[in-house]
């Protein structure tokens, strides 16, 4: 496959997962039991304060929250880089970081292949820090080779474990988040 062929296959799922994001996440929410209060598309007030959007959240454009997406949830993580080894995996960790920060979408990724990594051969271990580097991305790369798409289907099916326990904990340590537990697992946990 050619690299520009290659690049639209990946512009292509990247869309197709913000796509996705924007159905689960709607439009503009002003919940003032929500966390992450006042957002528009999923992006919340500081977000999009923090990447350059001064107007009014109400009138936040679409293409704003997908450039969003893009540059904070996608290509500063390395998530990316992901989507080059599997694309599977990669749209499950740019909906996880989406939801709960990049960073901990990373951290699980490093925290299964660590439990995945059988007797510590098969791959260097990984100090699990939310940052994916060349190690990150070479242990990924390994445990597929060697697991294959079985291994891929279950690398998936942690990640969503991991979510679900994140997401009870979080209901867990302050009750007024309960009434979001199930709508997170219903939208965000895939199947």
């Amino acid at each position: 496959m050619s690299a520009p062929t290659i690049a639209t296959e990946f512009a292509a799922i990247i869309k197709g997962v913000i796509d996705a994001v924007l159905r689960a996440e709607g439009g503009y929410v002003n919940d003032a039991a929500d966390r992450g209060g006042e957002t528009n598309f999923g992006i919340t007030v500081a977000v999009a304060r923090a990447n350059g959007y001064t107007g009014a959240m109400r009138d936040m454009p679409e293409a704003v929250a997908r450039a969003i997406y893009t540059a904070r949830y996608i290509a500063e993580p390395k998530f990316d880089k992901v989507l080059a080894i599997h694309a599977g995996v990669a749209a499950e960790l740019i909906d996880t970081g989406i939801n709960m920060g990049p960073h901990r979408a990373a951290e699980f990724l490093q925290r299964c292949l660590n439990g995945f990594n059988d007797t510590g051969a098969r791959y260097a271990p990984l100090f699990v820090d939310g940052r994916l580097g060349e190690l990150s991305l070479g242990a990924l790369a390994a445990f597929l080779k060697w697991r294959g798409q079985e291994g891929a289907l279950v690398l998936l099916r942690a990640l969503n474990g991991v979510q679900t326990e994140r997401y009870l904990a979080i209901t867990e340590a302050n009750t007024t988040q309960r009434r979001f537990l199930y709508g997170w697992i219903k939208e965000r946990v895939a199947m």
